[in-house]
């Protein structure tokens, strides 16, 4: 039997529409994105734990929309005077410095004043954000709230898939499922067991197995 080839290819981010399975766990945050024409004070808030899809949600808001994705550092960048009428800001929740609230203030003024749309992501709801700012506080918590929630089983087993998609790894459908009943039901732990997976293939030159996923789980327990 010939050696089967294990090449170690670049990873490719699938962030369209297609790419993004829907479940119970997050289908009140994609009809929320969907209705966006209709957001209270023309903004959301989107939030979710690491890996849960919350940029590629932005992406996908986007490509409806016409809005830009940036992260807050490229977002605090933009003068308020040429402001896009559609942005979504990736990856707020964290302190931010004094100059940055001030940009976010302005930015979102210059948006929301004409007309446009804001969506900020977060793993954490506007209330705990750690903003010094009272102005902006105010206005970010005026914003209507979307939760992604954690992952099904089935979502958990989408995600795999998309993850070894963007990895170019390819796992059968009985392996994700092997995977899905023996691992913590996360997203982070989804990215963590595919990059995982990954890297064992590579290191091996093997195809992935039970055995493989199964010592890779018994690490980390133990």
């Amino acid at each position: 039997m010939a050696e089967q080839l294990i090449l170690d290819l670049p990873v490719r981010t699938a962030l369209e529409r297609d790419d993004f399975f829907v479940s119970p766990a997050n289908a009140g945050a994609v009809a929320g994105i969907d209705n966006w024409h209709n957001w209270p004070h023309s903004k959301m808030v989107l939030v979710g734990p690491e890996a849960s899809g919350k940029t590629h949600l932005a992406h996908v808001w986007a490509a409806m929309s016409g809005a830009q994705v940036l992260t807050v550092s490229e977002a605090t960048k933009i003068d308020p005077e040429t402001a896009p009428a559609a942005l979504a800001i990736d990856g707020l929740g964290q302190s931010l410095t004094a100059d940055q609230e001030t940009a976010l203030f302005h930015l979102h003024n210059a948006i929301v004043g004409q007309g446009g749309r804001l969506l900020l992501t977060a793993s954490t709801p506007p209330t705990r954000w750690p903003l010094a700012l009272p102005d902006l506080a105010s206005r970010v918590q005026q914003a209507g709230v979307l939760v992604l929630d954690p992952p099904d089983e089935a979502l958990l087993s989408a995600i795999i898939v998309k993850l070894a998609a963007d990895r170019q790894l390819s796992l059968s459908p009985d392996l994700i499922s092997y995977s899905v009943l023996r691992m913590e039901r996360s997203f982070a732990a989804a990215r963590r067991l595919v990059e995982a997976i990954d890297a064992r293939s590579l290191r091996d030159k093997a195809r992935p197995t039970k055995p493989m996923i199964a010592g890779l789980l018994a690490e980390w327990d133990g």
